[in-house]
C-alpha cells in the first residue's frame, strides 16, 4: 500500500513473464493480461469470484471483462501507473488457484469435466 516498487518496461514483463512460466500470460497497451476460457456461464462466474477473492486477500485488484465462456484478467499496479512486481506475484496465484486439480492418485478425485481451459 503506498510502497515504491519497480515499474517494468514492457519487454522487461515479458521477460520476467518468461521466467516465472507464465506462458499465457502477455503483455499489451501496459498490462500484463490472460484469458481464461470456460465452459459456459456458470463457470465463468465461479472463476471471477476466485479472482475477487484472491484480489481481496492481496490487496490488488485486477481489471476483468467477462463474456458467457471468457475472463480477461488486467494487471498493472494502478497507484504506480506500471506493472510491477505485485502484478506478477498476482498473476501466479491466479494461474496456480484457477488452474489448480488434484495429481493423480490423491484423494480427492477432482471434476472430470475441463471446465476452465488452460489456454487463451
Amino acid at each position: 500500500m503506498g510502497k515504491e516498487l519497480k515499474g517494468y518496461t514492457e519487454a522487461e514483463a515479458v521477460a520476467r513473464l518468461a521466467e516465472l512460466k507464465l506462458d499465457k500470460w502477455f503483455v499489451e497497451n501496459g498490462w500484463i493480461r490472460r484469458k481464461y476460457r470456460t465452459d459456459g456461464w456458470q463457470t465463468t462466474l465461479q472463476v471471477v469470484n476466485t479472482l475477487g477473492f484472491l484480489c481481496e486477500a492481496g490487496y490488488h485488484h485486477a481489471d476483468l471483462e467477462v463474456t458467457w465462456a471468457r475472463v480477461l484478467v488486467k494487471l498493472k499496479t494502478h497507484s504506480q501507473g506500471a506493472i510491477t512486481d505485485m502484478d506478477f506475484e498476482m498473476a501466479k496465484r491466479m494461474e496456480e488457484t484457477v488452474l489448480w486439480r488434484p495429481a493423480p492418485g490423491q484423494a480427492l478425485e477432482g471434476n472430470p469435466n475441463q471446465f476452465v481451459h488452460d489456454k487463451s
